[in-house]
C-alpha cells in the first residue's frame, strides 16, 4: 500500500488512464495477468483471493494514492474489488518502459513498491500467526487512523471484510470494537465511523 511522491503521481498519470468502478465491481480478477499497475485516485479497493476450500482472504485494503496490484509473478494471486464509488488510474508496465528516462523512473519506484507490499505480506502472516483478537483489531484501527490523518476516520470496509483480512469471525470483531471503546481508546459513531482516543495506549494494545 504504497503512495507515490508528487512528481511520480504525475508521471504515472500522464502514462494511465482513469477508469470509474462501482460498488463491489470488480477492477481485476485471481489468475489474470500481471502487465498493468493501478493506483487509487478516489474511493477504496479490497485485494481477496478464494482458498481451495472456497474460503475468502483478504490481502490488504487500499485508499487514495495507494499503488496495488503489484506481483512479480505473471499471474494476480488475489483479485480486486471496489469497496463503494471509486476510481482507479491504470497503466501498462510496456507502455512504461517505452517512456524514456520517466518510464524507467516510474519503473523502479514501482519495484521499490513492491518489495514494500512484501514486507508487509510477511507482517500480515506473522499478524495472523501470533497476535491475539484485541491486538489485532486494535492494530487494524490503528493503521487506518494514522493513513487517514483525521480526527474521525471512515472504515469503507465491513465488519465481514474485517474479520476475514485478521482471521477472526464477526462477531468476534464487534467484541474487540466494543471493549476498545468499553477501555476509552476508541469512539464509535455508528458501524463505519470511529475516532481515536488515546493513539498511543492504542498502539501498545496492537503490541503482541
Amino acid at each position: 500500500m504504497t503512495s507515490l511522491y508528487p512528481p511520480m503521481a504525475d508521471m504515472f498519470g500522464d502514462m494511465g488512464v482513469s477508469i470509474a468502478y462501482a460498488s463491489d465491481e470488480e477492477i481485476y480478477a485471481q489468475g489474470e495477468e500481471t502487465d498493468l499497475v493501478y493506483q487509487v485516485q478516489s474511493g477504496a479497493v479490497r485485494a481477496s483471493r478464494l482458498t481451495s476450500d472456497g474460503r475468502r482472504q483478504i490481502a490488504g485494503f487500499y485508499y487514495p494514492g495507494d499503488l496495488f496490484g503489484l506481483e512479480t509473478g505473471p499471474a494476480h494471486l488475489s483479485s480486486a474489488e471496489a469497496l463503494g464509488p471509486t476510481r482507479v488510474l491504470v497503466a501498462r508496465r510496456s507502455t512504461m518502459r517505452h517512456r524514456g528516462e520517466a518510464g524507467h523512473g516510474l519503473e523502479r519506484a514501482i519495484w521499490q513498491a513492491t518489495g514494500s507490499e512484501l514486507e508487509r505480506a510477511h507482517e500480515h502472516m506473522m499478524l495472523l500467526a501470533r497476535k491475539s483478537a484485541l491486538e489485532k483489531v486494535a492494530g487494524f484501527l490503528s493503521d487506518v487512523a494514522k493513513r487517514q490523518r483525521s480526527v474521525w476516520s471512515e472504515l469503507a470496509m465491513s465488519r465481514q471484510d474485517i474479520a476475514d483480512h485478521l482471521g477472526l469471525s464477526i462477531e468476534t470483531v464487534s467484541r474487540m470494537f466494543s471493549q476498545l471503546q468499553s477501555e476509552g481508546l476508541i469512539a464509535l459513531e455508528g458501524c463505519r465511523r470511529f475516532r481515536v482516543a488515546s493513539p498511543a495506549r492504542l498502539a501498545a494494545r496492537a503490541a503482541p
